[in-house]
């Protein structure tokens, strides 16, 4: 509705929309791994780091599509100058799906690998151990597997807690907290996760051609997904920059 409006008011200006998918931490800069609250992916991977997710939801086909922050500042500076004199309006698509895609397990092993390297240390200056966890592939296991390894469990544990007079209130309290949230993650991410769609860029990658032969600094205005090595960028730029700015 909003890009509508745009269109139909604009009038002679030069009108450019961009459209990011996820947003994730910035690859280069300011400086790599610069983030600000907790979005996304991200809620998996923190929730992961510290124990309180144990398995990872997708579809076997599911992209992940993200591109770094900085990426989509570099694509909006070069949009502009672009298409300064211009008075048609163009979408541009910034993304990774299309070029450079990567899954939703890759995530999974993204993650284990990198807390069991650097476990990340709670208030009470402990590490917390993730365990492999398990990747499912359709609701009906992860319903399944919550049920089975969690819901049970935990009714259990609250009628022994009633007929001991609120004794384990405190532990149910906390499990049942965390119950809670891996469910609201999965309600608010399932049409992401298994989603299998792709953004086609083909706007963006004419754009970064026509700044490739009329700017002499396109290594400082990069945003190009190709350029993304995914294992380097997650593993030491953005889930660092995760642990250090928001967990």
């Amino acid at each position: 509705m909003g890009e509508m409006l745009l269109v139909n008011f604009k009038d002679s200006l030069p009108l450019v929309i961009i459209r990011p998918t996820m947003v994730a931490s910035t690859y280069k800069e300011p400086f790599p791994g610069w983030i600000e609250g907790v979005r996304t992916i991200d809620s998996l991977i923190v929730g992961y780091g510290k124990g309180r997710v144990t398995c990872f939801i997708s579809g076997p086909r599911s992209t992940l599509d993200v591109i770094p922050a900085d990426m989509v500042v570099n694509a909006i500076i070069v949009a502009m100058v672009a298409r300064a004199k211009q008075h048609s309006e163009i979408i541009y698509h910034l993304g990774s799906s299309f070029r450079n895609p990567v899954n939703f397990s890759n995530l999974h092993d993204f993650s284990f690998r990198y807390f069991s390297e650097h476990p990340w240390i709670n208030k009470e200056g402990e590490s917390v151990k993730v365990g492999k966890g398990i990747v499912l592939t359709s609701m009906p296991k992860f319903y399944t597997y919550m049920a089975i390894r969690f819901l049970l469990p935990l009714k259990a544990l609250q009628l022994f807690n009633t007929l001991l007079f609120k004794k384990y209130q405190d532990l149910y309290t906390v499990l049942d907290r965390r119950v809670k949230l891996v469910m609201r993650l999965v309600d608010l991410y399932k049409p992401y996760v298994f989603f299998e769609g792709i953004f086609d860029d083909l706007n963006s990658e004419k754009l970064r051609i026509i700044s490739k032969e009329t700017c002499h600094e396109t290594d400082i205005f990069d945003f190009d997904p190709m350029n993304i090595d995914w294992d380097d960028y997650m593993m030491n730029v953005h889930i660092p920059g995760l642990v250090k700015y928001e967990m």
